[in-house]
């Protein structure tokens, strides 16, 4: 008889610890970040953004554009606006102490960006974000270079893809 009791208990036990799981799992809301339910698309495409100041900034902005308006270009009327900074810097890697050269290197692109309300200016997200592409270097001067502004370009559209993410997160709450 005490084991059709503990057999019963058992069973209860379960099924409460079933019940319970269920209802703490359909108490979770996942969503995507740019589900149409959530709006943070019309938001996104009401971004505007600050003027760039550089070339590697200008790579940053056009990419965080491109984003914002799905393709369709800048707001005319923003309701928030992003303010960037960029800074990029090249670090050479494996150097060949006999010639003095280096055969590879880093840069990297750093991007500071504070978004705020156009209505009462109020900060709603403030952050940095950076991004790192890896180079080689060819024997060639204007390949060098041209391969220095190429790793460049990959890491701003890199760190912008980032700070996209960083907005739309903060547009979505």
């Amino acid at each position: 008889m005490s084991s059709d009791f503990a057999s019963k208990l058992g069973r209860r036990a379960a099924l409460g610890l079933i019940i319970a799981s269920a209802a703490l799992l359909g108490s979770c809301q996942v969503r995507p970040l740019y589900s149409e339910s959530s709006g943070v698309a019309g938001k996104l495409s009401s971004v505007g953004f600050s003027e760039a100041t550089s070339r590697v900034e200008q790579e940053v902005l056009n990419r965080l554009i491109f984003i914002a308006g799905r393709g369709a270009g800048e707001a005319e009327n923003p309701e928030y606006e992003v303010e960037i900074h960029v800074r990029s810097s090249v670090t050479d890697t494996l150097l060949v102490k006999s010639s003095d050269t280096s055969q590879a290197g880093r840069v990297t692109v750093s991007v500071d960006y504070t978004l705020r309300s156009n209505k009462d200016t109020q900060v709603i997200k403030a952050g940095n974000r950076y991004a790192t592409a890896l180079l080689d270097y060819p024997g060639q001067e204007f390949a060098k270079q041209r391969a220095v502004r190429d790793a460049e370009n990959r890491a701003a559209r890199e760190a912008a893809e980032f700070v996209s993410l960083d907005i739309a997160a903060a547009l979505g709450r």
